[in-house]
């Protein structure tokens, strides 16, 4: 089937990228805009979007997704409810970078390969630039980075999260960061 055939309120994904081409297809460079309104409502960009997107703005398939697939804030998939996601660029990985991963891996059960815990609580992801290239190693927890992280300071950055869930009743990852001496 065609996914243009289906109806814009088909499901609830295309109806948020309906919503995003109804409020930014008229305006002059609207891809940026339409794709982070898309991610704002839902949390990622549906694969079945991108082709009512790229018709509303007159672009090729490949131009949405290319925009998609390059900046590291937009995903395909929906992702945890925290994102963590860990510089693996030069600098950091000079700084530690890789033992921060390493870690992030074990604690949050994930892998370089399946990087959403699996009760959906974190999704792990690699950056190649936070922009603290002076201060790293870098992380950043949802929409907050973080500068000059340990491997201590990582396991209380997800404590602090995961209490924070628990308060407000919310299922926390059993694979909750461990204690980690300094």
């Amino acid at each position: 089937m065609n996914p243009l055939d289906a109806p814009a309120d088909a499901t609830p994904a295309l109806a948020a990228v309906q919503r995003a081409i109804d409020a930014h297809a008229s305006r002059p460079g609207a891809l940026l805009p339409l794709l982070h309104a898309v991610q704002d409502e839902i949390g990622h960009i549906p694969p079945e979007g991108v082709p009512r997107i790229a018709q509303a703005l007159n672009l090729s398939r490949a131009e949405v997704h290319g925009v998609i697939s390059y900046y590291h804030h937009f995903h395909a998939q929906p992702t945890g409810r925290h994102v963590l996601q860990v510089c693996r660029a030069e600098s950091c990985q000079s700084r530690g970078s890789e033992a921060l991963w390493a870690h992030a891996c074990a604690t949050l059960g994930c892998s370089d390969h399946a990087h959403t815990s699996a009760d959906g609580a974190w999704t792990l992801e690699p950056v190649y630039c936070l922009g603290l290239c002076a201060q790293s190693p870098a992380v950043q927890v949802d929409d907050r980075v973080h500068a000059r992280v340990t491997v201590a300071r990582l396991d209380r950055l997800v404590r602090t999260v995961n209490d924070r869930d628990a308060e407000h009743g919310l299922a926390t990852s059993p694979t909750t960061a461990p204690e980690v001496q300094a």
